[in-house]
C-alpha cells in the first residue's frame, strides 16, 4: 500500500485502561495530548479518562450506529493533514469494536494508521485462566438470540483450543446453561470479572457447579465478564478417535498408513497413537 505520510496526516489506534486508569502508558498519554482529535465511543468515558490526566482535546463521537460515515469524516480531515486517535471505550481498539471498520477503510483510502499497544482484557484473562494460552480461540461478544448462541457454542465444541468470549453479568446464567448442555457439566470455565479494578475477581469452576451456585444464591453475577473455556480435554478427544479406529481392522489401519507411503514402523506407530494402545499391541495383531 503506497502511503504518502508527508501528503496526508496519522491516525492512531490507542489502547485505553479496562478499569485501573494507571495502567496507560506514556507512550498513549503522549499521543492523546499531541492529536488534532480523538474519536470515541463514548465521550463520557473518554472524558473521565482525559481529564483525570488533564487532557483536552476534541472529541467526537464513533460508534457502531455511524461507524461507516464518521469513518469517511475523520480520514476526510487526516486527509488535510490533521492527526487524529481513535479508542475504544476500555482496552484495545477494534478488537471486537466499531474500530475495525475505521482501519479497513483508511487502508482503502490510503491513509496510514499506527497502533499505540496497552491493555487487553481478552488476555489478562486467559493469562489468569491456568488453561492452555498457547493457541486459543477468541470470540468477543456472543449474539443474544439463544438460537444464534447454540449455533456458535455448536461450532466450538469440539474446539480444543482455548475459548474466550465476553458476556454481561444480566445474561451470564442464560449463557451458562446453554454452554452446560452443549460442552457438557465437567467441561471447566474460569470466570474473570472486574478486571484491574477494585473488585477483581477470577472463579476456576465447571459448568455444573457455578450454574448451581448461581440459581442457589451463592454467587451473583456482577461486572462485565471474561469467559474462559477449558478447550475439549485431551483423553476426551483420544477416545473419540480411538472408538472410531476400532471400527477398522488394525491390518487394514496400518496398511492404510503403508499406503500413503509410510514404512512400516512408522504406520505401526501412528496407528498405536490412533488408537489409544501400544505399538506391541499392534505389532502382535499383525502377527496374528
Amino acid at each position: 500500500m503506497d502511503i504518502d505520510i508527508k501528503k496526508y496526516g496519522m491516525i492512531y489506534a490507542v489502547a485505553t485502561p479496562i478499569g485501573n486508569l494507571a495502567d496507560i502508558s506514556l507512550r498513549a498519554l503522549e499521543v492523546l495530548r499531541t492529536v488534532d482529535f480523538i474519536a470515541c465511543e463514548d465521550t463520557r468515558n473518554t472524558l473521565k479518562l482525559l481529564n483525570h490526566y488533564n487532557i483536552h482535546k476534541p472529541l467526537t463521537s464513533y460508534h457502531k450506529y455511524n461507524r461507516i460515515k464518521k469513518a469517511y469524516d475523520i480520514i476526510k480531515e487526516v486527509k488535510k493533514g490533521k492527526y487524529a486517535a481513535f479508542v475504544t471505550d476500555a482496552g484495545m481498539p477494534a478488537v471486537s469494536d466499531p474500530g475495525e471498520d475505521l482501519i479497513r477503510i483508511a487502508a482503502q483510502e490510503k491513509v496510514a494508521v499506527s497502533i499505540i499497544p496497552g491493555p487487553s482484557a481478552c488476555l489478562s484473562a486467559l493469562a489468569l485462566s491456568t488453561f492452555k494460552t498457547g493457541n486459543f480461540v477468541f470470540e468477543g461478544f456472543i449474539p443474544s438470540e439463544k438460537k444464534d448462541r447454540i449455533k456458535v457454542f455448536e461450532r466450538l465444541k469440539t474446539e480444543e483450543r482455548t475459548i474466550i468470549i465476553y458476556e454481561a453479568p444480566h445474561r451470564l446464567l442464560k449463557t451458562l446453561n446453554v454452554l452446560k448442555d452443549i460442552f457438557g457439566e465437567n467441561r471447566r470455565i474460569n470466570l474473570v470479572r472486574e478486571l484491574t479494578k477494585k473488585h477483581e475477581e477470577t472463579l476456576l469452576t465447571n459448568f455444573k457447579d457455578i450454574i448451581s451456585d448461581c440459581e442457589n444464591g451463592n454467587y451473583i453475577p456482577r461486572g462485565e465478564y471474561v469467559l474462559v473455556i477449558e478447550g475439549r480435554p485431551e483423553e476426551e478427544v483420544i477416545a473419540e478417535r480411538s472408538l472410531q479406529w476400532e471400527r477398522i481392522d488394525i491390518a487394514l489401519h496400518v496398511k492404510m498408513y503403508e499406503d500413503s507411503g509410510m514404512d512400516r514402523k512408522t504406520a505401526i506407530k501412528q496407528a498405536a497413537k490412533d488408537r489409544g494402545i501400544s505399538k506391541r499391541e499392534v505389532y502382535n495383531n499383525l502377527l496374528k
